[in-house]
């Protein structure tokens, strides 16, 4: 069972939906206390940092996430959700976040005619193999991209994927059993289909 967290996050339903073609059953909650009996959770989520983490702690889910993830409970964060996992972010100010995986949230910087931001659309992510939530991907698979900050692992070590936009950054991460993918796997047919059903089968 897949428990999809539901913190007023806008790509809730596609998420959902592409969950269930890969064959996963989906509970949607906003109870705290159906997120710290989760079997697998899922922290979607789209917009600004400070938003997020703010409507994740007036109902109680920050915490939540925290002692299941305390508890081995294998999480993955989806775009927004892959920065909340990160101890902080400089979006539109200073914030902190769920701190499960150390470093910080920091923007892109624009070189006009060169690279834009936001980083909007298809770019390659590169990886090694090793890692169960990327079988069956090959390395330089194309996936779907839509967010202007982008994630600093203090590790480099929880660097799974990398992508290159003007720099190499951090496309899917992993700290024992917290995993964040940057990218819309929703959104990326196959490629993104592939990850998901990875994710379900995960032990």
């Amino acid at each position: 069972m897949i428990t999809l967290i539901d913190y007023g996050g806008s790509n809730l339903r596609s998420v959902q939906k592409a969950f269930e073609f890969v064959g996963a059953p989906v509970q949607v909650t906003a109870d705290a206390g159906v997120v710290r009996q989760a079997e697998k959770l899922v922290l979607p989520g789209v917009g600004a940092f400070g938003a997020g983490i703010a409507a994740l702690r007036q109902r109680g889910l920050d915490t939540a996430v925290g002692e299941a993830a305390e508890r081995g409970v294998l999480l993955l964060g989806i775009c927004l959700g892959m920065q909340l996992l990160f101890d902080e972010s400089n979006e539109l100010g200073r914030y902190r976040g769920l701190g499960l995986i150390p470093g910080q949230v920091t923007r892109f910087v624009p070189r006009p005619s060169i690279l834009k931001v936001p980083h909007m659309g298809w770019n390659q992510i590169s990886h090694n193999g090793s890692k169960p939530l990327l079988r069956g991907v090959p390395s330089g698979a194309h996936a779907y991209f839509v967010h202007s900050y982008y994630c600093q692992p203090a590790n480099p070590e929880s660097i799974i994927a990398d992508t290159d936009y003007g720099r190499s950054f951090a496309s899917i991460v992993g700290r024992d059993n917290v995993y964040g993918i940057q990218f819309h796997p929703e959104k990326s047919q196959m490629v993104g289909l592939q990850i998901l059903r990875n994710f379900v089968e995960m032990a």
